[in-house]
């Protein structure tokens, strides 16, 4: 079932809302127009209760603000660019430098800070979508994109993904959803165990890939067994910002699952894309959160689906690079159950 409701004015004075998709046994995911964000997920927890486990705000002056991303879809080209420029079919293309000399999410003027049209809805899905103009953040040609958000009956959160330039140009669209499976004002997500179908990372310095690929056995980023997020804060003090390099060839495959250590409530993430950023942050503090939270330190942790980070700059790593023949297509699914 899909229910609309108001969600307050943007930054512009225009008029956002929520969608809330429903199902009969309960689960309900809120998403608005402001952002195409996600706002909510309520799932069961096999104890009769539906705790809301992603991180959010309770109004569109939230998303307004919202530099964590806190449920954001991000474009043009999720994650960092190093020296905030590259070079595509003989031309340079320069980007905002937002993130030391980088650019980060594609710069400020983010597509998580627009209100998107609503092209489709069913009583299980809302598709919104935007247009992006050519040179839009400083990438060429215009865009055309749109995400679907779709709630099946069994638990599972479908993200379908699309995009259609004028022109050769990166694309690399995200969803920035964080994870709270004990309940999204529940404190750290340290206790919560995580496994990675993936046998290798890609090794950064400053954030900024190597360009090596390396397996992931014998280092911290291991998780190809499950561990608790928790395990290795000795090591790596600050968390998780690292990119997994996953082997589905371009098919849709799980990619990760996660597991709430109070409710037991699993996550099981599955994608078509090359690549998954985790994300779990030490500095995490955001005042004003939906129920009046705070989040604080290793408040969630962010399952991101992605292209590798700066791929435009590592002609090893899959290419970022679409055309009007071959538009941006992607896939994840978050399906949700108990253990």
């Amino acid at each position: 079932m899909l229910t609309i409701y108001p969600f307050g004015a943007t930054p512009n004075g225009k008029l956002a809302r929520l969608f809330v998709l429903s199902n009969s046994v309960g689960a309900a995911v809120g998403v608005t127009d402001f952002g195409a964000s996600m706002v909510s997920c309520k799932v069961p927890d096999g104890h009769g209760d539906f705790p809301d486990v992603a991180l959010g705000y309770s109004g569109a002056a939230g998303y307004a603000g919202n530099s964590l991303n806190l449920g954001a879809i991000v474009g043009r080209c999720a994650n960092r660019i190093a020296g905030a420029g590259f070079e595509l079919g003989g031309n340079t293309y320069r980007l905002s430098a937002n993130d030391g000399a980088n650019s980060l999410h594609s710069g400020p003027h983010r597509w998580s800070e627009r209100l998107w049209d609503i092209t489709h809805t069913s009583a299980s899905s809302v598709t919104f979508s935007l247009s992006s103009r050519r040179g839009d953040q400083g990438f060429p040609g215009s865009v055309k994109a749109s995400v679907t958000y779709e709630l099946s009956e069994s638990n599972a959160l479908t993200l379908r993904f699309a995009a259609t330039p004028s022109d050769p140009t990166i694309i690399n669209i995200i969803s920035h959803a964080y994870w709270n499976l004990n309940g999204h004002a529940s404190g750290d997500v340290l206790g919560h165990r995580l496994q990675i179908y993936a046998e290798s990372y890609t090794p950064m310095v400053g954030h900024i890939p190597t360009g090596e690929i390396a397996p992931v056995e014998d280092t911290p980023y291991d998780f190809r067994e499950p561990h608790t997020l928790g395990e290795r804060l000795e090591q790596l003090p600050r968390g998780y910002d690292d990119n997994y390099c996953l082997n589905n060839k371009g098919r849709l495959a799980v990619a990760a699952r996660l597991v709430g250590d109070k409710t037991g409530i699993t996550l099981t993430v599955s994608t078509d894309a090359p690549g998954m950023q985790v994300f779990d942050y030490d500095a995490f503090d955001v005042e004003g959160a939906k129920d009046g939270a705070h989040y604080g330190a290793f408040a969630g942790v962010a399952l991101e689906t992605q292209h590798y980070p700066d791929a435009i700059h590592h002609k090893s790593f899959p290419q970022p690079v679409y055309t009007p023949d071959r538009p941006f297509e992607s896939t994840t699914v978050f399906a949700f159950g108990v253990s």
